[in-house]
């Protein structure tokens, strides 16, 4: 190995560890700085103001269109994907808030970001999810609405209104199993 070739390895491994650096400090730091990861706005979304409307496919191929639920359900928006270890750890506790308020008014909307139906589809499959599954597959929807890590979820209230957003995964859901009793009770 010549000598340039040495010092652009050792000049490439210290701008990734100082991008890891940055990337943990933002995650950890900057985006749970208030309870359980919890924020109140999250690129353009904020809290307070109605969530975007948007159509996708299933993975049985149907369209499911968010505004079909206003006035009907609260819904929770888990933006995810399969390789996210963070999505992988949050899934058991999203599908025991789908137990728990599925027949109280709560629907559990679980945007995959970027991945094949048949990927997808057999995660799910084999993990026993009964959640419902929608495909985000160019992530238009995940831009729209200002998704910039997973796993991301959105509480949107009946009326279609977003009243609690969290990047990141937290071991304690005890805020937004709060806010679910809340709202399917309105």
């Amino acid at each position: 190995m010549t000598r340039l070739s040495k010092i652009f390895w050792i000049i490439g491994g210290v701008l990734f560890a100082v991008a890891s650096i940055a990337i943990h400090y933002e995650v950890k730091f900057v985006m749970h700085h208030q309870s359980a990861g919890a924020v109140q706005e999250m690129g353009n979304l904020k809290v307070g103001q109605e969530a975007p409307d948007f159509t996708l496919q299933d993975l049985s191929g149907q369209p499911v269109n968010l505004n079909s639920y206003r006035g009907q359900k609260v819904v929770l928006m888990d933006f995810w994907a399969t390789w996210c270890g963070p999505c992988r750890m949050a899934m058991p506790d999203l599908q025991d808030l789908a137990d728990k308020f599925k027949d109280r008014g709560l629907e559990i909307l679980s945007v995959n970001q970027g991945e094949s139906a048949d990927q997808t589809r057999n995660f799910i499959e084999h993990r026993k999810y009964t959640f419902h599954v929608v495909l985000d597959q160019d992530q238009a929807v995940g831009n729209n609405y200002g998704v910039r890590g997973i796993p991301t979820l959105i509480l949107v209230d009946k009326k279609g209104v977003v009243q609690w957003l969290r990047v990141g995964y937290s071991q304690n859901i005890d805020d937004l199993r709060q806010q679910v009793e809340k709202l399917t009770k309105e």
